[in-house]
């Protein structure tokens, strides 16, 4: 049975949102991927404070993640907290903590119900341990679902992931001539996942802000203005509709035009 099917068949209170009529399903991106920004400008516009934006965006998760699975993607991951995130105020940090925190509570369950599996992507390393014990709860609560792989890059950085892939086969006396792509790709949080097919990144930015660097090398990109609490099941068509829309070479000549 399609992802698509499998998604609409899991218990859910209101149905996903049908794809528009001219998506074409032969070019729908197998994994998209996140980048979750102007959570703090959209409270700043309303006149709240910034961790009332990282609510409303923690909020918006669970419609694109049911619309993804409509649309038949089959994995998405989204870049919650970079290792640079640190640098922000301690009461923002701690903030976001206690927003994931809860946001685990509520939502894994619901997750599991609809055959979500979710995986940790970053380092552990400086989490508090309740929340550490919760992200390691839903991991093993969804290990086994199919339908949907959920990753979320947590205290990620994409450097310090590809440098840890490096020491990992170095540690394990990987001879030099056997360190490769694909012992490297084997290593990284993401092994055995397809990379990125499209990247999406909300309120304008046009940055990768060390995110999937290794994964995302053909991936195609997106950016829009609208703020990541506003990205609505229309907007994911729109970066869906510029995704088909794009010839993807990989560097070769897929025709005499090209």
């Amino acid at each position: 049975m399609p992802l698509t099917s499998l998604w609409r068949d899991a218990s859910r209170t209101t149905p996903a949102p049908a794809p528009p009529a001219d998506i074409d399903r032969t070019m729908v991106p197998r994994h998209v991927a996140f980048i979750m920004d102007g959570n703090g400008r959209w409270a700043r516009q309303r006149g709240q404070p910034r961790l009332f934006g990282h609510r409303a965006g923690t909020q918006n998760l669970r419609r694109i993640l049911e619309t993804c699975g409509a649309r038949g993607v089959e994995v998405v991951t989204i870049y919650a907290f970079s290792t640079e995130n640190w640098g922000r105020p301690q009461d923002e940090v701690t903030g976001l903590f206690q927003i994931l925190s809860e946001a685990i509570v509520l939502e894994a369950p619901a997750l599991h119900a609809r055959g979500v599996q979710i995986r940790h992507l970053g380092s552990m390393a400086g989490i508090p341990d309740r929340l550490a014990g919760r992200i390691k709860d839903a991991i093993r609560l969804t290990a086994l679902n199919e339908r949907l792989i959920l990753n979320v890059a947590f205290n990620y950085g994409a450097r310090a992931e590809i440098v840890e892939a490096v020491r990992k086969l170095v540690t394990a006396g990987t001879p030099v001539e056997a360190i490769d792509e694909a012992a490297i790709s084997a290593n990284l949080y993401t092994a055995g996942l397809p990379d990125p097919d499209l990247i999406v990144r909300t309120a304008g930015e046009f940055r990768l802000s060390n995110f999937l660097l290794w994964q995302a090398a053909y991936a195609e990109y997106y950016s829009t203005p609208t703020c990541w609490p506003d990205f609505d099941e229309p907007e994911l068509d729109r970066a869906m509709a510029a995704y088909a829309a794009r010839r993807r070479k990989f560097g070769g000549v897929p025709d005499a035009d090209g």
